[in-house]
């Protein structure tokens, strides 16, 4: 029988073969007139990024992107604050929808047979589930009932203007000065993506009022150390996280006021917190704002708008000081380096605590692009808490662009693989053919409509069906995961770089860049420079590109860490400019850069993740990490690189299904932790590994020579990654410190 089903594959994948041949030499000709390849070639092929300094020591690179006539006005026109781009915006969208939420209608619960919620026991037992790490956090949210999962029934999307949110904020504003708040006295938003996060985010700025921001992942004494450390006295929450406040607020003693966003459907209840807090509805701070006679004060560039508080993963989260400057010139370089168009959606899910997301959505506002809201458990019509029958996020508002972190693109990779892997040998033989036939015609510069119509629309439709770019940032993006979004979904995937301490400024890649696996050219705020790190070999003298330690200098560049002069003093300098004149302010990434022909960079190590082994070679685990996580039975990776050892070895959260299907193939019987446990399933998982390091061209010395199989999630809860789900490894090195040894003493 299986022979039978590979001569019949074999014959259908020939006559396909035959017919697109035939079908590409007819229409050829006339395709290539309609298409102009060569100019989308050109375009890709474009020099990027000059050189304006060149030492021994280091290169200066600067944009060559020239200005947009938005740029350009926002300059001759004096608008440097936060409160004059979004002025500035509201007088030139006034009329138009600006931010988009879905009604809430019904929510239901749905009873489990063991007592758990639906989510939360796929999430404990299924640790390979899409979004388990952002189920995590709903529940921590407290989003579940105790043996229920709750699913919703959404309705349609219900719009504010401009106008409307202008008022509406500068309200908010008026009512929290009326609440006791004071200008230039720090105020904590904490709360999820919605549009009362940037209603209140753009009438505290009015009113001069820094914004702290924290994750709402983080464990309880990480955010009462934001809290305690910029002296608030007042919060803006959400219903959702109410919970978590009955832990903080007696370890935060100088908060009086918590203002909350309120629920579509419950009302909020304040029984059981400490009694000398006061609590406000949002919406009777609005009322009481606009009754009130207070006067904004705009702020100046140089007053600080937002105290952002990092993940932590190197230890206790540092809030990064970022001024209305900082924020102005990574947005108006953000709109530079990418072109919208006039009925562009955008898809809000990320955290709006992250920077990457802050500036994407403030960056729409400005040219205009409408934002709907949406969370990763309700995007799809098939996500875990829409209500069967009830659409998705994405098929209701079908977004044009959107922001993305590279753990969200890899599951959808490994969905759409695995799905792939359960279908028939022909099934599985025309989705290769079409992904190579369309990759293939896509390096040449043309598109395949006939293709994306017929065999990758029904993956485009998951998300909507209008989806023509994504914006990936926060982490490193393997340069398999991009190409093979950018042909399933049809849409660009481009990557950026930039840290919280550069406002999430540094390069970006334009929607017409090709390459993959780099992260785009300097924009147009800052400078790149590249210099010499001896201790990693890296030298801007090296043959056939320059590399060195990335360091981003312009006006993006954070005045430093709130508190924390001496780490300020660290990763921070200024220069003096030679070029324009004036003092330049840079920060030192200690990320390792490497710069393109065409003035692109490509982020190929880490200072802190790069081992030197016995023999000396260097070991960047980050990459390392990069490229084995896209093997489809591997959830979560850790590679540790002993400098006493002449290899590294790797600690792996396998995904659940794949471990399975695994050990059913190969006969061995057990449940998750019995196969976590499995010295034969290890055994079987390195060779995985092993394979897929060699086909990512790893060397070999950077291909982990044993394997520990860890049965238990890392979490923000244990401590073993960060609240944006960055690994700790000093953390998990502890905690798997005999396992560690136990492979190095096994395999020496």
């Amino acid at each position: 029988m299986d022979a039978k089903n590979s001569v019949f594959t074999s014959a259908a994948i020939a006559a396909v073969q035959i017919s697109v041949f035939i079908y590409d030499v007819v229409t050829y000709p006339v395709y290539t007139l309609l298409v102009q390849p060569w100019n989308t070639i050109n375009n890709a092929r474009r020099k990027r990024a000059k050189v304006v300094e060149t030492k021994s020591s280091h290169i200066t690179y600067r944009s060559m992107t020239p200005m947009k006539q938005l740029q350009i006005q926002l300059r001759d026109e004096g608008i440097d604050t936060m409160v004059g781009v979004f002025s500035h915006a509201v007088r030139t969208h006034h009329a138009l929808p600006a931010l988009g939420t879905r009604q809430l209608l019904e929510e239901k619960g749905e009873e489990q047979a063991d007592g758990q919620s639906g989510i939360w026991a796929t999430c404990s037992r299924h640790p390979e589930s899409d979004f388990a790490p952002l189920m995590l956090q709903l529940r921590r949210l407290d989003l579940f009932c105790l043996g229920k999962i709750l699913q919703f029934v959404l309705g349609d999307y219900e719009w504010r203007t401009y106008a409307q949110i202008d008022q509406q904020s500068t309200n908010f504003g008026s009512g929290l000065i009326s609440l006791g708040q004071m200008p230039k006295r720090n105020v904590v938003i904490l709360a999820e993506t919605r549009t009362e996060w940037l209603v209140a985010a753009y009438g505290c700025m009015k009113f001069n009022i820094p914004i702290v921001t924290l994750y709402a992942t983080l464990g309880e004494d990480a955010l009462a150390h934001g809290i305690n450390e910029t002296e608030v006295t007042h919060i803006i929450t959400s219903y959702e996280l109410l919970p978590k406040f009955k832990k903080i607020l007696p370890i935060t003693p100088k908060v009086k006021h918590v203002v909350v966003m309120e629920h579509q459907l419950h009302e909020s209840k304040f029984d059981g917190f400490r009694p000398d807090v006061q609590f406000t509805a949002f919406k009777k701070v609005i009322e009481i704002g606009g009754g009130a006679d207070e006067k904004p004060s705009p702020p100046k560039p140089s007053d600080t708008a937002i105290i952002m508080y990092t993940s932590g993963s190197t230890g206790t989260p540092k809030g990064v000081v970022l001024t209305h400057c900082n924020l102005v010139a990574s947005m108006v370089s953000f709109s530079a380096q990418l072109d919208f168009l006039p009925d562009d959606v955008f898809m809000g899910f990320l955290p709006l605590a992250h920077v990457l997301e802050l500036l994407a959505e403030s960056v729409c506002l400005l040219v205009g692009v409408r934002i709907g809201y949406s969370s990763p458990l309700t995007i799809t019509d098939t996500a875990s808490k829409i209500m069967r029958g009830s659409k998705g996020d994405a098929t209701v508002l079908q977004p044009t662009i959107m922001a993305s972190v590279p753990l969200i693109l890899d599951r959808i990779y490994k969905a759409i693989t695995e799905k792939v892997s359960k279908g028939s040998p022909l099934q599985r033989a025309i989705f290769k053919f079409a992904f190579d036939y369309k990759r293939r015609w896509a390096s040449y510069g043309y598109t395949t409509p006939m293709l994306d119509r017929i065999i990758f629309g029904k993956v485009k439709a998951i998300v909507g069906g209008r989806l023509r770019g994504i914006a990936v940032g926060g982490a490193p993006l393997s340069p398999e995961t991009q190409e093979f979004i950018r042909t399933c979904l049809g849409c660009k995937v481009v990557q950026g770089y930039g840290l919280t301490e550069t406002t999430a400024a540094a390069t970006l890649q334009s929607w017409d860049d090709m390459n993959l696996g780099s992260v785009g050219s300097p924009l147009s705020c800052c400078d790149i420079k590249l210099v010499n790190w001896d201790e990693g070999n890296y030298k801007v003298t090296d043959s056939p590109n320059p590399r060195g330690e990335v360091h981003i200098g312009g006006d993006n560049v954070s005045m430093g860490y709130y508190k924390n002069p001496q780490k300020t003093a660290e990763d921070f300098y200024e220069t003096l400019d030679e070029v324009n004149g004036g003092i330049r302010r840079w920060f030192k990434s200690g990320d390792i850069g490497e710069m393109l022909p065409e003035g692109v960079v490509k982020i190929i190590d880490r200072k802190k993740d790069l081992v030197k082994l016995q023999y000396g070679e260097y070991v960047s685990l980050g990459k390392v990490e990069t490229e084995l996580s896209t093997l489809p039975i591997v959830d979560t990776i850790c590679i540790y690189g002993d400098p006493t050892k002449l290899f590294t070895v790797a600690l792996v959260v396998p995904n659940q299904k794949q471990i399975e299907a695994m050990a059913a193939k190969i006969g061995v019987a057990g449940d998750y932790d019995a196969l976590c446990n499995s010295e034969r399933m290890s055994a079987e998982v390195l060779k995985e590994l092993q394979a897929h390091g060699k086909k990512c061209r790893l060397e070999k010395f950077e291909i982990p020579q044993a394997v520990t199989l860890c049965s238990e999630m890392w979490t923000p809860d244990n401590s073993l990654v960060t609240a944006a789900f960055k690994l700790r490894r000093l953390n998990i090195e502890k905690r798997y410190k005999e396992d560690i040894n136990r492979m190095y003493s096994c395999s020496g």
